[in-house]
């Protein structure tokens, strides 16, 4: 039998449109991710909580018939949590528990905010009025606070970035060169770890070489792989948030003007930002460990499974009017942005504070901020994490 694809095309602030059709006629359907290989695409925000917090659901993608996001995707290297269930999952998750409580997180908040006004005095030197925000500003802030956090130097962001980009490029990436920039990008990380169990200092990958590989609890190769997922994690999901979060803004002047009058409103206007873009549209993808029914209907041990988040955060089952960006709407209930279940995403405390002090600094240093051109012919469209290459504003 012939399913549909998952749609390849994407609006720039919404999910592609055949999501909201299937969530109304068939929420629980088959579609084709890639060759023959047809999992169970779930629309619904009940549906979607109740397989992301099911353990019967497994997120191990060497498992066969896994729905990865591509057939040519590198084998799964160590460390890569993500992709594995407890309990390596669980022990090499509890690795970064201390590194990513909220308290930890709020002590960060004053060197985030030293990180976006450097970056914006960068940007507005010598009178400047024009600058791509993805390169002056979206993509460096994460950059920087994720390598701050590991220990990274930044001077080296350029190397991380070009292998971020190629891990990331499912579409188009070739496979060989896929394998080539982990290598690449594990072999650098695997030098920093050595040289931080020499010389430890005050940040998460000396943590790593001392307090889990030195004592056993960990290995180096997955130390490697648990710093080399978070360098990427760090970048790509608040940098491809910021730009889009400014054209919605920007295309929406009343939200704009109700933030501007009440700053305070800047956290929840982050969640609303998060249901209404989430990035991640490729889905959360998991593979059914036996027979389960969700909603009535019966999947299968050994099929796949896709979660559509931008879907299920946009269900109207569970918010009205959905599809409106409103930075007033009550927060109370949550979003899916960040998944849910075991795998929810560690950093999500991390990737809030960028947002709330990243995006008011913003707009509070450059009042007159607009778009310079149409956004739309840069977008990522095939890309893991829904994004943009570029953004050229004015001010």
């Amino acid at each position: 039998m012939t399913y549909p694809s998952l749609p390849g095309e994407r609006p720039l602030l919404d999910p592609a449109p055949e999501y909201a059709k299937w969530q109304a006629a068939e929420p629980i359907r088959r579609v084709t991710v890639w060759g023959d290989n047809s999992p169970w695409l779930i629309t619904r925000h009940e549906d979607a909580r109740a397989v992301l917090a099911d353990p019967r659901f497994s997120a191990d993608a060497t498992r066969e018939g896994f729905p990865g996001l591509s057939p040519f995707v590198p084998p799964r290297g160590p460390g890569q949590f993500f992709v594995m269930d407890p309990p390596d999952h669980t022990r090499l998750r509890r690795t970064l528990i201390p590194d990513f409580t909220f308290r930890r997180i709020e002590q960060l908040r004053p060197a985030i905010a030293a990180i976006c006004a450097d970056l914006l005095d960068a940007m507005t030197a010598e009178g400047a009025t024009e600058a791509d925000l993805v390169a002056a500003y979206a993509l460096p802030q994460p950059t920087h606070v994720i390598c701050e956090l590991l220990g990274v130097p930044y001077a080296d962001h350029g190397f991380f970035h070009q292998q971020v980009r190629t891990l990331t490029d499912f579409a188009s990436g070739r496979p060989q060169d896929m394998l080539a920039a982990r290598q690449a990008l594990y072999g650098y990380l695997g030098d920093l770890l050595a040289a931080r169990t020499r010389e430890p200092a005050d940040d998460l990958v000396s943590r790593l070489a001392t307090e889990r590989v030195a004592t056993g609890e960990i290995t180096v190769e997955e130390a490697v792989g648990v710093a080399a997922l978070l360098l990427i994690a760090g970048q790509e999901t608040t940098a491809n948030m910021i730009p889009l979060a400014v054209v919605a803004l920007l295309r929406h002047p009343e939200q704009l003007a109700v933030l501007r009058a009440d700053p305070g409103r800047w956290p929840d206007a982050v969640e609303e930002l998060l249901r209404y873009l989430t990035v991640a549209h490729s889905g959360m993808r998991r593979i059914a460990t036996e027979d389960v029914e969700v909603s009535g209907v019966r999947i299968r041990a050994g099929d796949g499974v896709v979660v559509a988040l931008q879907a299920a955060n946009r269900d109207p089952a569970v918010r009205r009017d959905p599809d409106a960006f409103d930075v007033r709407r009550d927060p109370a209930g949550g979003h899916l942005a960040f998944g849910h279940g075991l795998h929810q995403c560690i950093g999500q405390s991390l990737a809030r504070a960028e947002l709330q002090i990243g995006l008011p600094a913003l707009f509070e240093r450059l009042p007159g901020l607009r778009l310079a051109a149409a956004p739309e012919g840069q977008a990522l469209s095939r890309s893991a994490i829904h994004g943009l290459r570029s953004l050229p504003v004015t001010w």
